[in-house]
């Protein structure tokens, strides 16, 4: 059955606007220099280990909204610690959002990104369901932009290595009392990072989880914000301390089907081609990695398919030899297949598949810049 015609969502429609380019938007965020810069010693360790989110990069951009003035204070500066009062908004009423999005180091020596204009898109459709301001995707840019060209040498050159960049914002006001802040406080750093799971395309341990939920109907779910993440943290302990890397969601009505990972969108491959994954329901999040693998899915003719999956299917096809593959993507990890799905009632096991081998390379390849990008998804940075 061939799929049916795919109507862009608003995050993947803006995500396709094009962008000026990276020159036009330099010096938005003027460069104040670090007085204090890593030292060669503390630069080299931290370049030679490349431990995922661990160590953080000289400088950050930074930018503030007020309810007064609107955006102001653009500006890459130094690194360090944030001064807040214990009555700032944040703590309290948890008003945050967040991203993620990697640069990358090609083979002459160039610094690219992927899609950032679905990361701005997303950035603000976070907002709005939070009630933070939202930006100018150009400044969203040019803040990635001016906060990777002052800290160029940051970005790995090692197979598989990024500088992995968060751009968040969050309630900064120094208020108690419930009602969205009136001044927010915009910043992007970087964390030279090596692969995500050590293991990359060697597969990872799953936990389904019944008891839990990270998020439910009309809530935060498919908003980026700190409490998605922090709910699925007590339900990781417990999957850990099982031997399993990472927890599957089911929805918050029935507990039948999944949803996506704490912090990853699934894919199921079945033994025909079919390649499904969750559909978008206002609960999980829009992956960024996950609509670019369903494009690419798309534009090659095969059978791909939003829907709710049924967990006791999955593992019934898993046994039974229907389902051929699992695997989980998103910017951190990239494309991981899965290879072992738990839980109270059931263990199974399946293989690393062609299918999630060549997705991982078709995106790696365009990121580095080692096949072309038909899609314009690439954009220079420095």
């Amino acid at each position: 059955m061939a799929s049916i015609q795919h109507i862009p969502t608003e995050l993947e429609a803006s995500a396709d606007l094009a962008l000026p380019a990276a020159d036009e938007l330099a010096g938005r965020f003027p460069l104040t220099p670090n007085p204090a810069p890593a030292s060669p010693e503390t630069y080299e360790d931290i370049m030679s280990t490349l431990a995922f989110g661990r160590k953080f990069t000289d400088h950050m951009a930074h930018m503030r909204w007020t309810r007064e003035v609107g955006w102001t204070d653009h500006g890459v500066i130094a690194y360090g610690p944030l001064n807040l009062v214990p009555g700032a908004s944040v703590f309290h009423y948890s008003q945050s959002v967040f991203e993620g999005i990697k640069a990358y180091k090609r083979a002459d020596g160039s610094v690219w990104t992927f899609r950032p204009g679905y990361n701005a898109a997303r950035i603000n459709h976070s907002a709005r369901r939070l009630a933070l301001p939202e930006m100018r995707r150009e400044d969203f840019v040019a803040s990635l932009v001016d906060y990777v060209r002052a800290d160029l040498k940051w970005v790995p050159e090692a197979e598989g290595a990024s500088l992995y960049l968060r751009p968040f914002m969050f309630a900064s006001e120094e208020f108690v009392g419930i009602h969205p802040a009136g001044v927010v406080d915009y910043y992007v750093i970087g964390s030279p990072s090596g692969r995500y799971f050590k293991n990359g395309l060697s597969g990872v341990a799953i936990w389904v989880e019944h008891e839990y939920h990270r998020a439910g109907p009309g809530g935060t779910g498919s908003a980026k914000t700190g409490g998605n993440y922090a709910a699925s943290l007590l339900p990781q302990i417990r999957a850990e301390a099982r031997g399993f890397s990472q927890v599957c969601f089911l929805d918050t009505w029935e507990g039948r089907y999944l949803e996506e990972l704490g912090g990853m969108n699934m894919f199921v491959v079945m033994a025909d081609g079919t390649v499904r994954t969750p559909e978008l329901s206002g609960v999980i999040l829009e992956g960024c990695t996950r609509s670019a693998i369903l494009r690419m899915l798309r534009e090659e003719g095969g059978d791909v398919r939003e829907e709710k999956i049924v967990l006791a299917d999955v593992i019934e096809g898993i046994c039974s030899g229907a389902v051929a593959e699992v695997f989980a993507c998103g910017t951190a990890a990239m494309v991981t297949p899965i290879t072992r799905l738990g839980s109270d009632d059931f263990d199974v096991e399946l293989p690393v598949g062609d299918k999630t081998r060549q997705i991982h390379r078709r995106l790696t390849d365009i990121q580095w810049g080692r096949a072309a990008d038909p899609y314009g998804w690439t954009y220079r940075l420095a």
